[in-house]
């Protein structure tokens, strides 16, 4: 009895780890995007539209533009044009209308602990 038991949570965990989330970047690498950020205790809804080779972010008021280079069809970095900063994006899932994902900086500062966010973008158009 306890051996099936034991044979039976060691098939369930191992089709488990088989999972992968769905992941169709390709059709997130460019449009209209909304998401929500955290600055302190409030929620903030931003827009960005990506394109091939540039972004545009709207956030609190401002406009801001990032170069675009892909790593491969899920992952990429975004440079911003002004400050030189360097943000790497890695798509994680995706549904037919959002895809969630990871961010963080793009270079790492040894003094300093890196930080990895989540958060998901919904397609506009």
């Amino acid at each position: 009895m306890i051996k099936s038991i034991v044979f039976a949570f060691l098939i369930c965990l191992l089709l488990a780890s088989c999972y992968q989330p769905e992941r169709d970047c390709n059709s997130y690498k460019t449009g209209s995007f909304l998401f929500n950020y955290e600055v302190g205790d409030s929620t903030k809804t931003a827009k960005f539209i990506r394109g091939n080779e540039f972004s545009v972010d709207y956030y609190d008021g401002k406009i801001d533009s990032a170069k675009i280079r892909w790593f491969n069809d899920c992952e990429f970095v975004l440079k911003d044009i002004h400050s030189k900063t360097a943000i790497h994006y890695k798509i994680i899932s995706t549904t037919d209308s959002s895809y969630t994902f990871s961010y963080k900086k793009a270079v790492k500062d040894p003094n300093k602990e890196l930080i990895v966010k989540t958060a998901t973008a919904y397609k506009t158009n």
